[in-house]
């Protein structure tokens, strides 16, 4: 069934508008018994019957509500240097499948894409719609944030501290693995900053260590930077999340 979610809190009516009305009744023609899974602010999930249409709304009655929270049991945060379009695009996807609740993109010297001022935000709310149809497609129940693009230097000044521990994926580190560290720490959310396609120069590696971000490696292989992406997320959430280990204890 569809999945759509709600800004506010489920009632035993509820009238959409915007985007997903329009979705619902115009591109997918749905009709009226049709039925729709609907997610409020707050992750409480129902299933929901169409009663009525006008032009730009569409009517859904409660049918019954759902125990179906599939958030992660940790908080993970994916910082991406700027990739070329349709690799940030894949990333952004990914994070979502993989359950991270934020992707902040980030402008290293090393970053082949680059946007300015209008740009820059038109691209941010890009990477929000690919995120929010990821999070319908596979069943999320809260919303990954995509906030806007920051220099490497000024988010490290400024991280929220409800991001977690931070590591960073770096070529020139050869001893601590990712699993290594992870076993290392007991914190319940996590940063995963990944570098642009020529990688991290040694100066921005200084800074993030000084920050007391952690180098890792993911292998003796280099990885391209969207693969690096996949593989980080999916070993955190393997390790501490609700792929792995942890949800088998």
């Amino acid at each position: 069934m569809r999945r759509l979610f709600l800004p506010g809190k489920l009632a035993d009516t509820v009238t959409l508008t915007g985007s997903d009305a329009h979705h619902l009744g115009y591109t997918l023609r749905a009709r009226v018994g049709e039925r729709c899974v609907v997610v409020d602010a707050e992750r409480a999930v129902a299933s929901m019957e169409i009663v009525g249409f006008t032009a730009d709304t569409v009517t859904l009655r409660l049918v019954e509500r759902l125990a179906a929270d599939t958030e992660s049991p940790i908080r993970l945060t994916l910082a991406v240097c700027l990739l070329k379009s349709d690799k940030m695009e894949l990333v952004v996807q990914k994070a979502v499948e993989l359950g991270a609740a934020k992707v902040q993109p980030l402008e290293s010297e090393n970053c082949v894409a680059r946007y300015d001022g209008k740009k820059a935000e038109a691209r941010r709310e890009r990477w929000q719609r690919i995120a929010d149809e990821a999070a319908k497609q596979c069943g999320r129940t809260a919303l990954l944030e995509v906030a806007p693009i920051l220099p490497f230097g000024e988010w490290l000044a400024a991280r929220p501290e409800e991001d977690g521990a931070a590591f960073f994926c770096y070529e020139a580190e050869e001893e601590k693995t990712l699993g290594a560290w992870l076993a290392e720490t007991q914190d319940e959310a996590f940063t995963v900053v990944i570098g642009p396609e020529g990688g991290f120069p040694p100066a921005e590696a200084e800074q993030a260590k000084a920050a007391g971000f952690a180098a890792v490696t993911l292998g003796p292989r280099i990885l391209r930077a969207e693969t690096a992406a996949v593989a980080a997320l999916t070993i955190v959430q393997h390790v501490k999340g609700d792929r792995g280990v942890r949800s088998e204890e």
